[in-house]
C-alpha cells in the first residue's frame, strides 16, 4: 500500500514539475515592450508627415465656410529628454520633454501659410504605466503644425505601452477598442484596433547625411520585434441623427456619416523597447450635414484626408547636421 502511495506521490510530483515548466517556457516566450528608460537619457527622432485634405461644402446660407483644403509635408528633428523614471512594477512613469532641435513646414492652407516654425519650445509630459499620456505642458506653445508633428510622434512612441500588459509573443493578435476624443460634428465615434506581432528582425537607429536624407547607422545591429496595427474608426450614433452633446447645447443638429482606416507598422528593440522606426498610413472621411433644431439653415461638409507619416530614432553621432 505505501509503495503504492509513494509511486503515485512520485507521479504527482512529475506532472507540477512538468506543468510549471511549461508555464514557465510560455512565460518566457513574451516580451514586455513597455519603453526601459533612465533618468537624463537624450533620444532623437526624425519625423516626415505629409497631410493632403480635399473639402467641399454645399450651402444656400451666407455664413457657411468650407474647411480648409491642405497639403503639407512636415519634417523634423525632435529632441527627446527624459527627465524621471519611477518603476511601478513591470512598468513606469515616465516624466520627459521634447523640442523641436530642426522643423520645417512645406505647403499651405487659406487660413495658415506655409512657414519654418521656430524651434526650442519645450514641452513637458508624463507616460503613465498604462500608456495614457498626461500632465502635458507647453503644448499649446507650438504651432498648429508643430503639434501634429508632435501628436503623431507621442501616440507612436507610446504605442508599445497599450500592449497587453503579461507581454506578447510572435503570432499572437490583440484586439483594443477606444472612444474618438477629438472633437468632431459626429457623435459615438469610437476607434478599434487589432495588432498583431509579426516576426522579429535586425534593426538599427538611422542616421541623417549633410543632403538630410535618412541612411541606416554604423550602430551595431540589434533586434525588433515587428508589429502591425490596423484601426478602424466605427461609428455608433445613427447616421440620420449623429448630433454631439455639445451641438445640442447650442441648438444644433447633425447627421452624416465618418469612416477611417489607419495601418501602422512599428519596429520595436527587444532589448529596450523603444521605438527605432514606423511607419503610418491613414485615409478618413466625413459627410455630416449641419443644422438648426428645427432642421433650417442646413450645411453640408464632405471631408477626404489622407496622411503618411514616418518616423526614425536617430543615432547619437557627430555626422547628424
Amino acid at each position: 500500500m505505501h509503495a503504492a502511495i509513494h509511486r503515485a506521490l512520485v507521479c504527482c510530483c512529475a506532472m507540477l514539475l512538468a506543468l510549471g515548466s511549461s508555464n514557465a517556457t510560455a512565460r518566457s516566450d513574451r516580451v514586455n515592450l513597455f519603453p526601459k528608460l533612465q533618468a537624463g537619457q537624450i533620444l532623437t527622432y526624425r519625423i516626415a508627415y505629409h497631410l493632403s485634405k480635399q473639402a467641399n461644402t454645399q450651402s444656400s446660407v451666407k455664413w457657411a465656410q468650407t474647411p480648409a483644403a491642405a497639403d503639407v509635408v512636415i519634417q523634423g528633428l525632435l529632441r527627446l529628454e527624459v527627465i524621471g523614471v519611477q518603476a511601478q512594477g513591470p512598468r513606469s512613469t515616465i516624466h520627459a520633454r521634447t523640442s523641436f532641435e530642426i522643423f520645417n513646414a512645406e505647403g499651405a492652407t487659406p487660413s495658415q501659410p506655409s512657414a519654418q516654425s521656430p524651434q526650442g519650445i519645450a514641452v513637458e509630459f508624463t507616460i503613465l504605466p498604462n500608456g495614457r499620456i498626461g500632465e502635458i505642458k507647453n503644448f499649446d506653445a507650438l504651432s498648429p503644425d508643430q503639434q501634429q508633428a508632435w501628436q503623431q510622434w507621442a501616440s507612436t512612441f507610446a504605442a508599445a505601452a497599450v500592449f497587453p500588459s503579461d507581454g506578447i509573443k510572435v503570432a499572437q493578435k490583440w484586439r483594443s477598442e477606444e472612444v474618438e476624443k477629438s472633437p468632431s460634428p459626429i457623435a459615438g465615434l469610437t476607434w478599434t484596433r487589432e495588432s498583431t506581432y509579426l516576426r522579429n528582425e535586425p534593426c538599427r537607429a538611422s542616421q541623417i547625411t549633410i543632403h538630410g536624407e535618412v541612411t541606416d547607422s554604423l550602430q551595431a545591429p540589434e533586434t525588433c520585434a515587428v508589429v502591425q496595427t490596423t484601426a478602424v474608426l466605427k461609428q455608433k450614433s445613427s447616421s440620420k441623427n449623429a448630433t454631439p452633446e455639445d451641438f445640442k447645447l447650442h441648438q444644433l443638429r447633425t447627421s452624416g456619416t465618418a469612416s477611417g482606416n489607419n495601418q501602422t507598422l512599428l519596429f520595436l528593440s527587444l532589448q529596450t523597447g523603444l521605438l527605432i522606426r514606423s511607419s503610418d498610413r491613414a485615409d478618413q472621411t466625413m459627410d455630416v450635414t449641419i443644422a438648426k433644431a428645427d432642421d433650417s439653415n442646413r450645411v453640408r461638409y464632405n471631408i477626404h484626408a489622407k496622411s503618411d507619416a514616418e518616423i526614425f530614432r536617430i543615432a547619437n553621432s557627430p555626422d547628424n547636421p
